[in-house]
């Protein structure tokens, strides 16, 4: 229905405008003035682990040969000291424990995938204060460039994951100086990276972990799957399984929606660590060889989801090529983007989509 507006009423409807425009102005402005605060003014959240990219330089002095035997499946903690300095220019030394973890890589890495353990009333106003009570640390598996090239590579997958979707795991880097408290090596710096706890990965996403085996893909969240699938083919990886929870976390929602978390991307074909092998069961014969292991989808959902990727190809690339500063041989960056570039080159042909993402599909 049109209306006739009188002229004092347009007047007092211009003015109104006026003064919401105004307050719009100031609201916006107030934000920026609140984000140019530096950090010492800044609310608490901007200290968080995960709220920065830029690495950690960190000091781990412990027993590191009784740690390195806590390989079987009784793991006793090792007492240790993390410490570094803050962004204020304090010195923060943290008592924790220290244990392995993992699996393949416990049985055959030199340096043990290790889990943080903190003091809860320790760790209060540190960057570790807003996590869990513990930390998994993926850690360089043997000493030498091309390890070191590993850990950073796959550090840049959980970034990349993380530029598609906020269901994922947070990493932050670290340069991690691991002095032996017995003495008996000398300091030895290396990379390594934090992996975001999962009660606090699902409670970010205003979920909760689900830990129920068994659970096929067609009961999870479509869209969610798919993008899962679609990235795990992105990295050449397939070395998860979601209703055995290897290599996937589920968490589910307050309306019963349960959605995948993927991690440990250590035997992707991107990386192609020399320890990465296919399943047996698997027609691929070896990682580097891409397998679509989502269920089967019509070209329009297929198109939605390559959408994502391709809305993020920019950014992705730009991850690999600013971590050469952290020691990334630009070898490694051109073989990964290399392979990235296969992957957009498929999705951008409809006859290699069909091909790629039909044959192998589960049927719904």
């Amino acid at each position: 229905m049109r209306r006739t507006w009188g002229g004092g009423v347009a007047l007092t409807a211009l003015v109104a405008m006026c003064l919401a425009a105004r307050v719009a102005t100031a609201l916006v402005a107030a934000s920026v003035v609140r984000q140019a605060l530096p950090d010492s003014a800044a609310p608490p959240a901007r200290s968080r682990l995960f709220d920065a990219a830029e690495p950690l330089d960190l000091r781990l002095t412990a027993d590191f040969g009784a740690i390195a035997k806590q390989r079987g499946t009784e793991k006793k903690a090792q007492p240790g000291v993390l410490s570094y300095v803050s962004p204020a220019g304090d010195s923060v030394k943290l008592d924790v424990q220290l244990s392995t973890r993992g699996h393949f890589r416990l049985g055959r890495c030199q340096y043990p995938p290790l889990k943080i353990t903190f003091d809860k009333a320790q760790k209060a106003q540190t960057i570790f204060a807003h996590e869990g009570s513990s930390l998994k640390l993926t850690v360089q598996c043997r000493s030498g460039q091309s390890f070191a090239n590993y850990l950073l590579e796959e550090y840049l997958i959980y970034r990349a994951y993380n530029l598609l979707t906020d269901r994922s795991f947070r990493a932050r880097l670290a340069r991690v100086t691991y002095v032996d408290a017995k003495g008996k090596q000398p300091p030895e710096t290396r990379h390594a990276f934090f992996v975001e706890d999962d009660d606090r990965m699902a409670r970010r996403n205003h979920a909760q972990v689900f830990e129920q085996k068994g659970v096929t893909q067609d009961e999870l969240n479509f869209e969610q799957t798919g993008l899962a699938m679609v990235f795990q083919y992105m990295i050449g990886n397939t070395d998860f399984a979601v209703t055995a929870l290897h290599n996937i976390v589920l968490i589910r929602d307050s309306s019963g929606i349960v959605y995948p978390v993927p991690y440990d991307f250590d035997w992707s074909g991107v990386i192609w660590t020399p320890y990465a092998q296919p399943d047996g069961r698997l027609p691929i014969q070896n990682v580097r060889q891409r397998l679509f292991r989502g269920t089967c989808r019509v070209p329009e959902e297929l198109a939605l989801l390559f959408a994502r990727f391709t809305a993020q190809k920019d950014s992705i690339y730009a991850l690999y090529r600013g971590l050469q500063s952290e020691g990334l041989e630009p070898k490694r960056v051109k073989q990964a983007l290399d392979y990235y570039d296969e992957f957009y080159k498929t999705i951008g042909n409809p006859g290699d989509t069909r091909r790629e993402f039909t044959r192998t599909c589960k049927e719904r």
